[in-house]
């Protein structure tokens, strides 16, 4: 088994706002995990779908929606969003929206 190697990623650096359109960054990506940076512009969204493992949403900037399984939460700087695998969720940003996605490949 390969050693894993430590990640630095400077966060604020990785905001890259696209007019109209979403931005999806890999910060690690291993057999355990896949985290990524995510910048969605004002009014963009993610639609509703699911994940076959769980994961955490962590935003950074901006405000938004993250809907859970059909309940809408509001979205701000320092929130935390848990999903199980299989869980309905979408994301809505009505600002400049700057999160992070981490799954977990258990």
């Amino acid at each position: 088994m390969e050693a894993q190697q430590p990640v630095v990623a400077d966060l604020d650096a990785m905001v890259d706002v696209a007019q109209s359109g979403i931005v999806s960054k890999s910060i690690v990506e291993n057999e355990h995990h896949k985290i990524i940076h995510f910048t969605l512009a004002a009014g963009q969204e993610l639609s509703e779908h699911t994940a076959s493992v769980p994961a955490v949403i962590q935003v950074l900037r901006g405000e938004g929606t993250v809907a859970l399984g059909g309940e809408e939460h509001e979205a701000r700087p320092g929130m935390l969003y848990y999903m199980p695998a299989e869980l309905k969720h979408a994301v809505v940003a009505r600002e400049d929206l700057v999160f992070l996605l981490t799954m977990f490949r258990t």
